[in-house]
């Protein structure tokens, strides 16, 4: 990669990776309706002028249905089962579940007929569901079931919205599509949402977690995103997905002291390699995989 792809990629892993940090401390005063609707809308203010002005929201809104879809399964269930999941789990162990996503994608995909199967990435399946049994076996606790199943959404919708992009929005104009998305989960978020608003203003760290989370981990996020799957592909970018974990042990650990168990480094490693097994592509798929339109 080049210079400016190298760091475009390394803001973007940290863009990435620090949310489960920030999450897990904006909850701690701010309920997971309102961190959804404050994160968005945010993210929408910034964005939405931004595509309007490109000329890329008329395209967009042509294809409402599919957007709808893709704003269910890419930010407003998995967004607020997260942060409802980090009341109780540690921003460490959420992001390390998150790297199950990419061998989840492929189940998904192996299911719907969109990729055929084979040994590597069957074993790579294999592999990734011991490695979540290993983190979930090893560091969940009694009362932690619901925050589990809230991660399986969590993981579940990161896996379908792509797959929602890549077969019915690969055409429209990609800043169109997060600002339109944006804008509507934040209009479906807000009655809920400012209603239940806390009554006396959050501590400071609060607030710059919400911040933090709306104008960097969303609004820059997606637009470092964009540039870099115009740097080097779409399927390259996809390397993203294997650091982010790491960089949300390394920031909970650091700043919040959560601990990190043998289990815990046990299943990572365990899920990477499934993830990995799963979703390198084929020989006989590189070709195509190379050719894909840039999608998110």
């Amino acid at each position: 990669m080049s210079r400016r792809s190298t760091l475009l990629f390394v803001v973007l892993c940290i863009l990435w990776g620090v949310p489960y940090l920030f999450i897990r401390i904006a909850v701690t005063d701010v309920p997971p309706a309102t961190l959804v609707f404050l994160r968005t809308g945010i993210g929408a203010l910034i964005l939405f002028p931004l595509a309007l002005a490109r000329g890329e929201v008329r395209p967009a809104l042509r294809h409402l249905g599919p957007i709808l879809a893709y704003t269910l399964a890419e930010m407003a269930v998995p967004w607020y089962a997260l942060s409802s999941a980090e009341m109780r789990l540690s921003s460490s162990l959420s992001g390390l579940l998150i790297a199950a996503v990419p061998a989840i994608g492929t189940v998904i995909s192996l299911a719907l007929g969109f990729e055929r199967p084979d040994r590597r990435r069957t074993a790579g399946i294999l592999i990734g569901i011991v490695g979540v049994a290993a983190l979930v076996g090893f560091n969940l606790r009694a009362g932690d079931t619901g925050a589990f199943l809230e991660m399986i959404l969590v993981t579940a919708g990161y896996a379908v919205g792509p797959l929602i992009v890549a077969r019915s929005l690969a055409e429209v104009p990609s800043l169109g599509v997060i600002s339109v998305s944006l804008a509507v989960c934040a209009l479906g978020y807000a009655p809920l949402g400012i209603a239940e608003m806390p009554r006396t203003l959050p501590p400071s760290e609060v607030l710059l977690a919400v911040g933090v989370l709306g104008l960097f981990c969303t609004a820059t996020a997606f637009l470092v995103a964009f540039a870099l799957i115009q740097s080097i592909g779409p399927v390259r970018m996809t390397v993203v997905t294997y650091v982010n974990p790491a960089v949300a042990v390394v920031l909970g650990v650091l700043a919040l002291h959560e601990s990190v168990s043998p289990g815990m480094v046990g299943g990572f490693v365990a899920i990477l390699a499934g993830s990995y097994l799963t979703t390198r592509p084929l020989k006989s798929e590189e070709r195509a995989l190379g050719e894909a339109p840039s999608t998110l």
